[in-house]
């Protein structure tokens, strides 16, 4: 460094430096784009399918903890089904401190449809997440009635009257064992617009839809809100006993019948739509950051990956636009600013999938960057000792027994 500051070669080095840094982002983005079984793309739907001759019978299990708020935009929903077969609701009541299981009958009696039959399991034991074992409760009470299908659906899930007939006759024209859809996800408040949509679009990059029902492919996920899943595929899975203790249920769900040799089917949902608040970031924080840490395998290797896999891709290309506009290197603003674009652009789909104004797309490394602070959130809680916590149960690693708190 000379006297009257650094040097020219070490600014022209520091500029190169982010010049490549640029290009590896470029790089990135453009094999993203191509390579990644266009994840962006928001055309997977619910595929070819046609009324079967005969409708097969379908139990519906709905683990519910402390939903007294939703469930009345929930609830009626299942049981106004117009489903030609046999169907039964099973509502597991999993230690509600709010009468969601008194509140679950009484829409019933108002509503009618389907028998619904409310029953509760219990503290889940030692190596067991209470919603799988509530999930065990209502397909041990479901097996009596020998479905064929078991749908699998959240409490806060509202389904559309023909919702249960589209899922049946996609999985018997497509031989599917399991088919999911990714519930619309509510999109009201400031933060739920900004984080919402790009928590879907960070799901279907690291899952693309197009590779988890292609045959020979390794890649299986489904989305817990919304599963139809063959009661033979469960069984031959060992669902939900396999999973017990997994705290991202759904992606471990479609791995064991993947494994199992079952076929799945992943697509984002039409009229299936999530009625649960997010109002603050607070909210959305929590629900991001107590599964995060899990979904990186407590593993603080690939935390670190994680983080500057995140950095690289989505922070680098505004970085380098600001640092290309200032320090007077056209190149490399030029070079971040494309990647940006491509970015950007890769996330219109998603946007217009949710009816969200498109001025949010270049905002999305922004949105990035609270989604990497919510992943190292996660992984700081699991190291003092709080682990992925959901209505007053706290998972510290695998095999723990839950802490009331």
């Amino acid at each position: 460094m000379g006297p009257c500051g650094p040097s020219p070669w070490g600014r022209l080095t520091r500029v190169s430096a982010i010049a490549w840094t640029a290009a590896g982002s470029l790089a990135a983005w453009l094999w993203l784009l191509l390579c990644q079984g266009f994840f962006w793309r928001t055309d997977v739907r619910l595929p070819h399918r046609a009324e079967p001759d005969d409708w097969p019978s379908v139990c519906v299990v709905v683990p519910a903890r402390d939903e007294a708020t939703v469930l009345p935009a929930s609830l009626p929903s299942l049981l106004a089904q117009d489903y030609p077969g046999r169907v039964e609701i099973f509502l597991i009541d999993d230690g509600s401190s709010d009468g969601t299981g008194d509140l679950a009958r009484e829409l019933a009696r108002r509503h009618g449809g389907p028998s619904l039959t409310v029953d509760s399991p219990g503290e889940p034991p030692a190596g067991w997440t209470g919603k799988l074992w509530a999930v065990r409760h209502g397909i041990g009470l479901a097996r009596a009635r020998a479905p064929e299908y078991l749908l699998l659906t959240d409490a806060d899930i509202a389904h559309a009257p023909d919702s249960l007939r589209e899922l049946v006759a996609a999985a018997r024209s497509g031989g599917f064992d399991v088919v999911s859809q990714m519930a619309r996800l509510r999109v009201e408040s400031l933060w739920e617009r900004l984080v919402v949509p790009a928590f879907v679009y960070f799901f279907a990059q690291l899952y693309p839809f197009r590779r988890i029902s292609g045959k020979g492919t390794r890649t299986a996920a489904a989305a817990g809100g919304c599963v139809l899943l063959r009661t033979d595929a469960a069984e031959r899975a060992r669902i939900p006993d396999a999973i017990r203790h997994a705290v991202i249920d759904d992606v471990a769900l479609a791995r064991a019948v993947k494994g199992s040799g079952g076929r799945i089917w992943l697509g984002l949902a039409e009229r299936v739509d999530s009625v649960r608040p997010y109002p603050r970031l607070r909210d959305l924080w929590r629900m991001v950051s107590r599964s995060a840490y899990a979904q990186l395998r407590h593993n603080p290797l690939v935390l670190a990956g994680t983080v500057a896999g995140l950095a690289l891709v989505y922070l680098v290309p505004p970085a380098a636009v600001i640092a290309g506009a200032f320090g007077g290197d056209a190149a490399t603003a030029a070079v971040g600013g494309l990647a940006w674009l491509v970015m950007a652009g890769t996330y219109v789909p998603m946007l217009r999938y949710y009816r969200q104004p498109l001025v949010l797309a270049p905002l999305l490394p922004f949105t990035a960057f609270l989604y990497l602070l919510m992943t190292v959130d996660s992984a700081v809680q699991h190291y003092r000792g709080r682990g992925a916590a959901w209505k007053g149960r706290t998972y510290t690693r695998p095999d723990a027994v839950p802490d009331e708190s």
